[in-house]
């Protein structure tokens, strides 16, 4: 079936699981980037080394913004030209967000090694964590443009109607790391480089494995020399729409310091390491949401790009309905066996355990509600809309998030911290109500009802 009748025709229900679960598989194996890094270290390494890779996880999520920013802001819009039936500018598209996705890494690589040491104790190193930090940043930062290629373009697949593809990117990518990860930290004695050698180099493959379906033929729009030379109006279409996820991304890093700096303040460094824990489980308990968010993407900006305002808002309640339900799966694991999950990056440290397992149950109270969120934020970047996206994306992180995070620990010391987190989820929800609520009368007002499917 034509990839454009499909996505104005077909059930909008069937549409969204044939696009969702490939990204949520995806997804969940992305995640595993992350907690397979921390359970091969605090296990192969030790206690140290998953504090170490927590200091270094804000400086992964700058270089991930850069992605996103590129990334998801092409995307949507390459959604949007395909609606539109333009396809010959869905593919300048592409290839102008590729330049990008080699410029802006190679950009921050420089920034970065020019001031390594500087950066990582800003962002929670003290001495006896600076060194393994310096170990795995290090060369994480130096093969950033593989994985800004990967995840950006493996977006593109998706759009174009492809989401097992993408999904089969993700896959790939995540097995290369584990069983790399595993060889490297346990058989030849690399520690906690050995991990960081091992993410790289699925970040490698992954990049040859997206440019190659661009390039030989396996693919709708293609990836044309011409289309490479700069156009700085469609860069600046993209980088408006892909701010939001930009934003969010710069706030969750400035978020993670400054939650590393209280954490260190008020906890030292097993509190760190229960932190680090903390984000790894929270990375795969989100995933699944991102990848329903995913999923509905480009169904909604092909519909609003066709003016089928109706198909938009029944693939958007039909994501809100699936990733809340998600969420509450995910909340009632948690709170059903926090001990066996946080034990899985330990070997028998009862100290952390305990802590940890305090820490995620605080963490997660309002875990339910936060679906609504993520796929409100995520529709309006699918419509081209950067601004009610931004306000979204930046009013739990930075809005509140980190000002509830600097004024609570001075109330109810380490407890502030991890109280902060729940209160920011529940007020962002209440802002994202008013907006999706003026967003879905406006449509309304636009087209009358007619069948979705």
């Amino acid at each position: 079936m034509d990839k454009s009748f499909e996505f104005g025709n077909k059930s909008i229900g069937k549409l969204l699981w044939q696009f969702s679960w490939p990204a949520i598989v995806g997804m969940l194996v992305n995640a595993l980037y992350n907690i397979v890094d921390r359970i091969f270290v605090g296990r192969g390494v030790g206690t140290l080394a998953i504090a170490a890779t927590t200091v270094a996880f804000p400086i992964m999520l700058l270089f991930m913004a850069l992605a996103m920013l590129v990334g998801i802001g092409a995307t949507a819009l390459i959604s949007i030209r395909l609606g539109e039936q333009k396809k010959e500018e869905a593919e300048k598209i592409v290839g102008n967000a590729l330049t990008l996705l080699i410029m802006f890494p190679l950009l921050f690589m420089a920034f970065y090694f020019s001031f390594a040491e500087q950066l990582l104790v800003f962002f929670g190193a003290n001495q006896e964590v600076l060194p393994n930090a310096l170990d795995f940043t290090n060369i994480i930062v130096a093969g950033s443009v593989f994985g800004a290629i990967g995840f950006g373009m493996n977006n593109f697949i998706r759009a174009e109607g492809n989401p097992r593809i993408a999904m089969l990117t993700q896959i790939l990518g995540a097995v290369i790391n584990g069983v790399l990860n595993y060889i490297f930290i346990f058989h030849l004695g690399l520690g906690i480089a050995g991990s960081a050698f091992a993410t790289v180099s699925g970040q490698f493959i992954t990049s040859l494995w997206v440019l190659g379906y661009f390039l030989l033929g396996h693919s709708t729009l293609k990836l044309r020399l011409k289309n490479l030379k700069p156009d700085f109006s469609i860069y600046l279409v993209i980088l408006s729409i892909g701010f939001a996820p930009f934003a969010m991304q710069l706030a969750n890093s400035l978020q993670n310091m400054l939650l590393n700096k209280s954490v260190m303040l008020y906890g030292g460094d097993l509190a760190l390491s229960a932190v680090g824990v903390i984000m790894s489980i929270s990375t795969l308990f989100f995933m699944p949401i991102i990848g329903v968010s995913q999923g509905a993407q480009p169904i909604i900006g092909f519909n609003y790009g066709a003016r089928q305002f109706e198909r938009v808002k029944a693939a958007l309640k039909k994501a809100i309905i699936a990733s809340t339900g998600i969420a509450v799966v995910g909340y009632l694991v948690i709170h059903l066996w926090p001990e066996q999950i946080i034990g899985l990056f330990s070997d028998n440290d009862t100290a952390l355990t305990v802590l940890a397992t305090h820490v995620i149950l605080v963490f997660f109270t309002m875990f339910p509600l936060i679906g609504f969120q993520i796929i409100c934020s995520s529709y309006f970047q699918a419509v081209g809309k950067p601004l009610q996206s931004s306000v979204l994306s930046l009013s739990r992180q930075v809005l509140l998030y980190i000002p509830l995070l600097l004024v609570l620990p001075h109330f109810w010391g380490i407890e502030g911290v991890w109280r902060a987190a729940p209160i920011a989820d529940i007020l962002s929800v209440l802002i994202t109500a008013m907006l999706i609520t003026l967003e879905i009368r406006r449509l309304s007002k636009n087209q009358p009802a007619v069948s979705v499917g």
